[in-house]
């Protein structure tokens, strides 16, 4: 390790401070170092610029030859793994991990085999007196067997240049002396010793010392007394080194292991944190399901009019002057033509009127419909009592009553089964011969009134005296296009009239619609459920920021132990990412919570309908914030200083 004329400055205010000063200075292999002086000498300045962990402001920084003044941080970095060891006076162990995976951090980023790493780890443990503690966390170990876990780590990756910083500092007087003789013993094997020291009776122990004052070096001695080493340090990653792809898998489980301890450790925060990501999740699975199932519902009622229909109404259309004095245009005949037609099932003419309808003692006024023996198939509506008319009905006018479930209500409040009861309609009896069962939907008539279906041929000649029809209903073949046959019938119709004095209504133009009216609010709705989602999104990297801050200390010491940026990225990306998948899946579940519980209140009127689609893109949805608002603070932890890191805590 060889520097020439290194000079560092740092900026205090707006003035330059040089706390270096042109500093030569030739290390050799072997060698045990102690590096002396008072504080603020800059001994440790010195001693983390030849770890790189900090970069000098001018001079040439060598080792094994190599100028380390333009490296980038990740090579760095490789050297800091490959080559060196530190050793804290404050440990700098990682507080949520065991001592063997302290120890094996080092030996993680350097890509060592799994296996082969732990039982390192646990051997030089093991040497080092600490075979019974493998498995404590640091606030378990005594202040010098946190120092030893501190050197088995400087040793994981081999260790050859073990860099100690006060040592024996924050030790008691035996533990210092324990502490000594290790780097001694380590000394001897080969590895070149360089530590920083106040105490003159440590440096004592060295082979070397280097006393500093102000930032110049003012003695450079050798103790008589010690003999040097002449062996090398046993080579370790080159015999345990795993391939790039499986060296990336394991620092990747390393960061997620990590990711899981840090949200263990702060569980309150971690879930505060979800919380904006879990209400805007289950807000927009809910909001979708809400609106598919209102949509459903909505597609059931318009199907219980009758699927797949063409209604043809009599008169011209809406605002057209001819509206107002020529309504009677429509007729039986015009209804048989549209049945004739081969991609129509059925059709039902219809006419409305009113009349007194009286039973016994009870009259009230009723609307009276006529309908055709198709009447039922076309709507969809189905009987709760009794029978439809059939062709006989039709042809001979015949006097039959079916009552809607109001009808009944009110003629036949107190009797079970009314079929064969005899009404009076105005001044026509009519014979109940059926009941509809009760119409749930909200579409078609829906007012209290009771209403009473005949014939429509008793209805055009006994009761309204007319030969015109109000409307027909036409039940179209599923396999033909609905909008292909409302064509056909409208020129059909307007080829017999010689004129468009008739209104056609498709009920599948009504459901495509609806259908884009619910999907349009379920849309709304949703994008302003989203905006939750942006907002748990800042939650997260605002959190993930103070996340970075309260662990800077730590990012220092995997920086030390040689992390490189990429890894101390992946780290907080991976816990921000963590963060919102979690956060997304409570809220896919609160969700579905939220769904169950309308659904058991609703019953069968109504059900919330999830959606796959909407459910994939929340979780992805998640995923995305994760990684869009974990970005920052991932990036400014792999952008700090190690050695600004490290002094932090």
């Amino acid at each position: 390790m060889q520097l020439t004329g290194v000079i560092k400055e740092f900026r205090a205010g707006e003035q330059m401070m040089r706390v270096l000063h042109d500093i030569d200075l030739t290390i050799y292999q072997g060698e045990m170092v102690a590096i002396i002086g008072q504080s603020g000498s800059g001994k440790s300045t010195l001693m983390n610029i030849l770890g790189c962990l900090d970069k000098a402001s001018a001079g040439d920084y060598k080792i094994y030859g190599k100028s380390v003044n333009q490296l980038e941080a990740d090579e760095l970095a490789t050297l800091r793994r490959e080559h060196f060891g530190f050793i804290f006076q404050r440990y700098h162990l990682l507080g949520d991990i065991t001592a063997r995976d302290n120890v094996s951090v080092p030996a993680v980023y350097a890509g060592m085999d799994k296996e082969a790493r732990s039982e390192r780890a646990e051997r030089l443990l093991g040497d080092l007196g600490l075979a019974e503690k493998v498995g404590n966390r640091p606030n378990q170990l005594s202040g010098g067997q946190q120092q030893r876990v501190s050197i088995a780590r400087a040793l994981m990756n081999g260790g050859e240049i073990i860099l100690a910083d006060e040592p024996t500092g924050a030790l008691d007087s035996q533990s210092g002396k324990d502490v000594m003789q290790i780097l001694q013993s380590l000394n001897e094997q080969g590895h070149t010793i360089i530590m920083v020291t106040h105490d003159p009776n440590i440096a004592a122990q060295a082979e070397r010392v280097i006393e500093i004052k102000d930032g110049y070096i003012i003695d450079d001695y050798h103790n008589e007394h010690y003999q040097h080493s002449t062996q090398q340090p046993e080579a370790i990653l080159a015999q345990h080194k795993k391939s790039r792809l499986g060296s990336f898998i394991d620092r990747l489980l390393e960061a997620f292991k990590m990711s899981l301890l840090a949200m263990r450790a702060h569980k309150m925060r971690t879930l505060l944190t979800m919380l904006g990501i879990i209400i805007g999740i289950a807000s927009v699975v809910s909001v979708v399901g809400l609106g598919k199932g209102s949509q459903q519902q909505i597609l059931t009622n318009i199907s219980a009019l009758g699927t797949n229909t063409i209604t043809v109404t009599d008169g011209y259309p809406w605002g057209d002057p001819r509206r107002s004095y020529n309504d009677d245009n429509l007729t039986p005949e015009d209804a048989n033509a549209v049945a004739a037609q081969p991609y129509v099932v059925s059709v039902s003419p219809q006419l409305d009127g009113s009349a007194a309808v009286r039973y016994r003692s009870i009259q009230e006024s009723a609307t009276i419909s006529g309908v055709g023996e198709d009447y039922l198939g076309v709507t969809g509506e189905t009987l709760a009592q009794g029978q439809a008319f059939d062709e006989q009905s039709i042809l001979r006018r015949m006097q039959d009553v079916i009552l809607d479930d109001n009808a009944k209500k009110t003629f036949f409040p107190d009797m079970d089964d009314p079929i064969g009861e005899v009404l009076l309609i105005g001044a026509v009896p009519g014979r109940v011969i059926g009941v509809l069962a009760p119409k749930d939907s909200g579409f078609g008539p829906s007012s209290d009134s009771p209403t009473i279906y005949m014939p429509y041929t008793t209805v055009m000649s006994r009761i309204e005296g007319s030969a015109y029809i109000e409307r027909f209903v036409a039940l179209i073949d599923e396999s033909i296009s609905s909008s292909a046959a409302e064509s056909a019938i409208s020129q059909l119709i307007e080829e017999r009239h010689g004129a468009d004095d008739f209104r056609v209504r498709n009920s599948d133009s009504i459901r495509q619609t609806i259908e884009s009216t619910t999907s349009t609010m379920t849309l709304l709705v949703s994008s302003i459920a989203i905006i939750s989602l942006i907002v748990g999104g800042i939650g997260v990297m605002n959190i993930m920021l103070v996340s970075v801050t309260e662990r800077t200390n730590e990012i220092g010491v995997r920086m030390a132990v040689g992390a490189r940026q990429s890894d101390i990225m992946q780290q907080f990306l991976i816990e921000a990412i963590l963060v919102c998948v979690l956060g997304g899946l409570l809220g896919i579940g609160l969700a579905f919570a939220i769904g169950e519980l309308i659904n058991s209140v609703a019953g069968d009127s109504f059900q919330v309908i999830y959606s796959p689609t909407s459910i994939i893109a929340a979780f992805v949805c998640s995923t995305l914030i994760g990684i869009i608002f974990g970005f920052l603070p991932a990036r400014n932890a792999a952008k700090l200083d190690p050695v600004d890191a490290l002094s932090r805590d």
